[in-house]
């Protein structure tokens, strides 16, 4: 069976995209507050776009540190009643379930993690599959796409509002620094950036 545009498009990976909220910097002893994953597709209209968007409010698991800088700056109070939060193997589980579901629907090989700064979520996503005792973590181990470093490349910003906002997408600074709006904005502009790469080498092809 012949594979899809987006089988195809990054050697077999899903392009995935990330981003975690947490209770400090160390991803072994640190909470895993809140996690959110952007699933992406693919139209001959659209070009990639952002399909869906999966996420949890975590508790932190028994033991965790919670840092209070961290939490100042998130904003995030972890025990309060209104953030129904779910248990970490719950929240991992399911995230994990449906980026393996999403990895065969396209004839994937493997998902693999975009974020900005991507090194962070990722260690904080292994780690809690450590901690879980998963074995099958549907996310490459080590690879990412870094939406930093292209936006970088192609927008000349490394920040993310700056680099949303050189992209000529909306930024509400007052919906920063949840999972959800970082990590769907972190989607918006990877597959603006993927686009416009794209259209280029189509028109450079053509003009050859």
């Amino acid at each position: 069976m012949e594979k899809n545009v987006v089988a195809r498009r990054f050697r077999g990976f899903l392009p995935v995209v990330v981003d975690v909220e947490t209770g400090g910097f160390d991803a072994k002893r640190d909470a895993l507050l809140e996690m959110a994953a952007v699933f992406l597709d693919w139209s001959d209209t659209q070009g990639w776009y952002r399909a869906r968007t999966v996420s949890h409010h975590i508790e932190p698991f028994t033991g965790a540190n919670l840092d209070p800088a961290s939490l100042q700056f998130n904003k995030i109070d972890p025990y309060h009643p209104f953030r129904l939060a779910v248990p970490e193997d719950k929240a991992v589980k399911d995230i994990f379930q449906r980026v393996r579901e999403d990895v065969s629907t396209h004839g994937c090989t493997r998902a693999i993690l975009v974020g900005h700064n991507p090194a962070f979520d990722l260690a904080f996503v292994k780690a809690a599959a450590l901690r879980l005792k998963i074995k099958n973590n549907p996310f490459h181990q080590f690879s990412t796409f870094d939406t930093a470093a292209i936006a970088g490349v192609a927008l000349g910003q490394t920040v993310l509002a700056r680099a949303v906002q050189a992209a000529k997408l909306e930024w509400d600074q007052d919906e920063a620094h949840s999972a959800v709006y970082d990590a769907e904005k972190t989607a918006d502009l990877f597959c603006a950036i993927v686009n416009r790469w794209d259209a280029f080498n189509e028109q450079s092809t053509l003009a050859r």
